[in-house]
C-alpha cells in the first residue's frame, strides 16, 4: 500500500522535501511508517516521538494505516 506522508518543520527541513510516498505492507502502523522516515539519511537528527495525524485527524502510532493515507509528521513545540 501507498501513503503520503506530509512533512513539517525540521522534518521537512532535514529531509529536504515537504511530502513524500511510502510503500509499506498492508497492515503496517503509524510506528512502521516513523521507523521508515527514521531510516532516512538524515533522520537520525530528528525528534523520536512527533505529533502524528492521519487524514487530518491526530493520531497514536499503533493506528493501522490503509492505502491512499495521509500521515503528517509534526515535531514537537516548544516554547512560551
Amino acid at each position: 500500500m501507498t501513503v503520503t506522508v506530509l512533512l513539517f518543520a525540521s522534518y521537512a527541513d532535514v529531509l529536504g522535501r515537504g511530502s513524500l510516498s511510502l510503500d509499506l505492507a498492508s497492515g503496517a502502523t503509524v510506528r512502521d511508517a516513523l521507523r521508515e522516515i527514521q531510516s532516512m539519511p538524515g533522520a537520525e537528527r530528528l525528534p523520536m516521538q512527533p505529533l502524528v495525524a492521519v487524514n487530518e485527524r491526530y493520531a497514536r502510532v499503533d493506528r493501522v494505516l490503509a492505502d491512499g493515507d495521509a500521515l503528517a509528521v509534526i515535531p514537537p513545540v516548544a516554547g512560551g
